[in-house]
């Protein structure tokens, strides 16, 4: 029997071929007028900034804090499907990298930090600069203050403190041994991944830096009881270990899991799901107020009874709320302690520069390390700044 096809089923692709023709044509008209958008931003970018590289990082910073107000003003559609094809995070990351793109066309920026590649540090200062930034990894904490004070890069940036494991010991005794200041700061959410190219019941070493293996330590000793933690240099290091060797796993980021080639044999092994570091970013540039500002001073009070106490209640007494504080022995020194501390409000207002004032005459030493913005972090719940952005 000789079956005739239906009227209505189609015997060519020639309507189909049209259609994706058109499509693609489509896309590649707007490309063309993204790209021609982007210039236009550079263009605008290059005239707010001009020739001075005065206020850089502050740029940065401020144009991080608008992109987030301008999603955060982005209305809430009324079909919970509409527009979540591209997540808020998605449209941050790339306006973030556009905005980073148009900064480095205008000014070659370089910055320092603690490395090697993709390690937090990296991502740290991917998060902060961007991704068009030249950035540049060395082997310490001490290398990044060393770098920045010769100049060989516009700033650095450092971990300082995590919510798990608390200070960074060695960033704080640098500010103690170095003239460095402070002109901003960001806040990673951490999330350990255990990658390895091995089975997971065929695993018999976990490395990873100390700090890592400390903030697995619970998920590890009831996932992996019989594996030997092996302490290293760093979480990338660890991962370009564990591409190398069978039996080896690294606790790492995805980014340098995805770098070495690893599986993925977990996901968010952190005891703690709020695991966040938080990193200094260093450099000579004097952050102008932005209302929403923290001010970090280090300072030595004489070694008697109620000595720090009365410098506590010079704050109080201007009610400056205290965000940090820690004690760590002054060097050169015996039973003699240093303060680093951090408190709300900027260094050019009334109240900080009263309370300094009265801090002075307490104090045996006293450096205001820096003020600077206040860091998210997410793009949600920030104000949109009046300053313009890049």
């Amino acid at each position: 029997m000789n079956i005739q096809p239906r009227s209505d089923s189609p015997t060519d692709t020639s309507s189909d071929t049209a259609s994706t023709a058109n499509s693609n044509a489509m896309i590649d008209q707007i490309d063309l007028q993204i790209l021609d958008l982007i210039n236009q931003r550079r263009a605008a970018v290059q005239h707010l900034c001009g020739d001075g590289r005065s206020r850089l990082v502050g740029r940065i910073a401020e144009a991080s804090a608008r992109i987030d107000g301008v999603l955060n003003a982005i209305p809430t559609a009324d079909d919970p499907a509409a527009d979540h094809a591209i997540t808020n995070a998605s449209k941050a990351a790339l306006l973030r990298h556009v905005s980073s793109i148009c900064l480095q066309s205008v000014h070659q920026l370089q910055a320092i930090y603690l490395g090697p590649q993709h390690s937090y540090s990296h991502l740290a200062a991917i998060k902060y600069f961007g991704d068009a930034t030249t950035l540049t990894p060395v082997a310490s904490i001490p290398a990044v203050f060393d770098a920045v004070a010769r100049e060989d890069a516009l700033c650095g940036i450092v971990p300082i403190e995590n919510s798990t494991d608390g200070r960074v010991v060695d960033t704080l005794g640098m500010f103690v041994r170095a003239d460095m200041q402070i002109c901003g700061e960001v806040l990673l959410p951490i999330h350990h991944s255990l990658l390895s190219t091995t089975p997971r019941d065929q695993i018999t070493e976990v490395h990873s830096k100390p700090q890592a293996l400390s903030q697995c330590r619970g998920w590890l000793a009831k996932q992996l009881p019989n594996a030997r933690l092996v302490e290293i240099s760093s979480t990338a290091a660890a991962a370009k270990l564990a591409s190398e060797q069978k039996g080896v796993a690294a606790v790492a980021s995805l980014a340098a899991g995805r770098e070495y080639e690893l599986d993925v044999i977990a996901t968010s092994i952190e005891d703690n799901a709020n695991n966040v570091t938080r990193f200094a970013v260093l450099g000579a540039e004097r952050p102008a107020p932005t209302g929403n500002d923290k001010t970090a001073i280090l300072f030595q009070v004489s070694h008697e009874p109620g000595a720090l106490a009365c410098a506590m209640t010079i704050f109080k007494e201007q009610n400056l709320n205290l965000t940090w504080i820690e004690s760590f022995p002054a060097p050169e020194t015996t039973n003699e302690y240093m303060f680093f501390i951090e408190l709300t409000g900027h260094r050019d207002t009334t109240e900080v520069q009263v309370a300094i004032e009265q801090l002075q005459l307490l104090a045996q030493r006293l450096t205001i390390l820096g003020s600077y913005p206040i860091a998210s972090v997410s793009y949600t719940h920030l104000t949109l700044p009046t300053t313009p952005y890049v």
